[in-house]
């Protein structure tokens, strides 16, 4: 006489839960075995018993069939014109509903539909109006501050022009009559300041003119 047919349900018992569990375990993997090796099969077997402990079996490693499978996996998603249909419908409702955030967002920036906010909404728009404000004043000052050095620089690249147009025309290397010479008029970007005559005189002369302008300079210091 044989066996009755086993009921599948939980068995309630632990003990005999246990024990049933160690002896199918091991069937499974009995099976999973004889199947890689009859039909030349790559075989991965993972378990996780009510207690959380895992067991796992590969023929080959479970690294690599592991990895087949999510191949195999993305091939199928691309593959599948059904699957594909249904991914970009839900991204297309993603990207939908994405951007009526945006724009009801943009809209309350603007000071438009704020009916219905709490003073809690109000107060982060406030302070997302603030951030907003900081960022571009930083931005402004960041730009001023880069086309003030900007005319320092070529302010002081005139000025060293000039310098050694001085030192060409008047034939001199002496340091304390070229500054004495610039300190009188001084140069700044910012500072107002004026060239002496024969400066701009140096600025415009050709250099067939040299004698002229020197001159012209000098008696223009005489007056």
């Amino acid at each position: 006489m044989g066996r009755g047919k086993i009921v599948i349900r939980r068995i309630d018992n632990c003990t005999s839960r246990q024990v049933t569990f160690s002896k199918r375990r091991k069937g499974l993997i009995k099976k999973a075995k004889e199947l890689a090796i009859l039909c030349d099969a790559q075989v991965g077997l993972v378990i996780f018993s009510s207690t959380g402990k895992l067991y796992e079996y590969a023929n080959t490693s479970m690294k690599s069939v592991i990895e087949r499978y999510n191949i195999c996996k993305e091939d199928q998603q691309v593959t599948d014109p059904e699957s594909e249909v249904k991914f970009w419908q839900r991204e297309a409702d993603i990207l939908r509903q994405e951007l009526q955030n945006l724009q009801e967002n943009h809209r309350q920036l603007m000071g438009e539909q704020l009916y219905g906010l709490s003073i809690r909404n109000l107060q982060d728009l406030e302070n997302q109006l603030e951030l907003s404000l900081q960022g571009v004043r930083m931005k402004k000052e960041k730009i001023l501050t880069d086309e003030i050095q900007e005319l320092d620089r070529k302010g002081n690249i005139i000025h060293q022009e000039n310098v050694e147009l001085y030192k060409k025309v008047y034939g001199t290397t002496d340091t304390t009559t070229i500054k004495h010479a610039f300190v009188q008029f001084p140069y700044g970007v910012r500072g107002g300041g004026e060239y002496p005559q024969t400066l701009f005189q140096l600025q415009l002369c050709q250099p067939e003119q040299e004698q002229y302008c020197e001159t012209s300079g000098s008696a223009s210091a005489t007056k």
